[in-house]
């Protein structure tokens, strides 16, 4: 049992990673961060306390203590950021959430502790020129590599028709097998949560994936990943990743030009084009449609924006 070997509260943080690390299976760098994040928590706890931590002192910690040590991190050598400021916080409420349900160290006072006010970021959608432009330099351009071969632009040309197309995540387009294809004309897709949702595919979107399958160099097994990289293996997020820095490079385009770009301006261009929000809401697989709204509000910003330019009185 992990409250066996942790005496200490730096001795619990470890039980806690290797938690994280074989029963949750995290990722090792999401790991890493939660360390980062406690690791200087304990430390801060420790200093102003004159020495090691034992592991009830952890329940002991005050409103104020973690308020004091926000507070020391906002105002050190080195600040943080608002937002890192908050995911601090969250993964110290995790790592306290663990040592009440696992160690039987509760600290109700840590839930009292309120992060900084984040402002909301709006999407940053790619217009429709540049998502053309983009898909056509994927299936023209050599995308980084003279000796890219015809099924690979086939491959990412239908990769970015599909995010565009249908508004998928990256990884919902990337979860998609050899059974799919040819694509139906709507798609099932299980998106965050295990939340299913039907999404419309467009004619321009099948035909692009069709073309892909027509020149792939080998036969895939119905349950074998769809997009594939040159080595055989499945197309990863870090391929897709790395294909839209190389394509935005070319084109000018800003650091916000990313995969997920794509699905931002399917629905800024739906919403452009009299679709209403609800429906929007269910074609993402958004589970609120506050999330949703945040579309709205650009399109009005473009409206806004469009209006100044033309009025005369503007």
């Amino acid at each position: 049992m992990a409250g066996a070997i942790a005496a200490t509260a730096h001795e619990a943080m470890v039980a806690w990673l290797t938690y994280l690390t074989h029963e949750r299976r995290a990722a090792a760098r999401t790991v890493g961060a939660y360390g980062d994040c406690v690791a200087p928590y304990l430390a801060f706890l420790e200093q102003h306390r004159g020495g090691a931590l034992p592991l009830a002192a952890m329940g002991e910690i005050s409103a104020g203590d973690l308020r004091a040590y926000l507070a020391h991190r906002r105002s050190g050598e080195r600040p943080l950021s608002p937002r890192s400021i908050s995911q601090a916080l969250s993964a110290i409420r995790a790592f306290h959430r663990w040592l009440d349900r696992r160690l039987g160290v509760p600290n109700p006072a840590i839930a009292l502790v309120r992060g900084p006010r984040l402002p909301a970021g709006l999407p940053r959608p790619v217009t429709e020129d540049q998502a053309r432009g983009l898909i056509e330099d994927a299936a023209n351009g050599d995308c980084g590599r003279s000796d890219r071969e015809d099924w690979e632009a086939a491959r990412d040309e239908a990769l970015l028709t599909l995010l565009w197309g249908c508004g998928l995540r990256i990884s919902e387009a990337l979860s998609l097998t050899r059974a799919d294809a040819p694509l139906p004309e709507t798609l099932r897709i299980t998106g965050k949560g295990g939340k299913t949702r039907m999404v419309p595919v467009l004619p321009a979107v099948r035909a692009a994936v069709d073309a892909y399958v027509a020149m792939l160099p080998r036969d895939l097994a119905p349950a074998e990943p769809l997009f594939r990289a040159v080595r055989g293996g499945a197309y990863s997020p870090r391929h897709a990743q790395a294909l839209m820095q190389h394509l935005r490079g070319r084109l000018g385009l800003p650091a916000s030009a990313t995969p997920h770009a794509l699905r931002h301006s399917f629905a800024t261009h739906l919403l452009g084009a009299g679709a209403d929000l609800r429906s929007i809401q269910e074609l993402l697989g958004h589970a609120s449609l506050s999330t949703t709204q945040k579309y709205a509000d650009i399109d009005a910003a473009g409206l806004m924006a469009a209006y100044g330019k033309a009025h005369p009185h503007a």
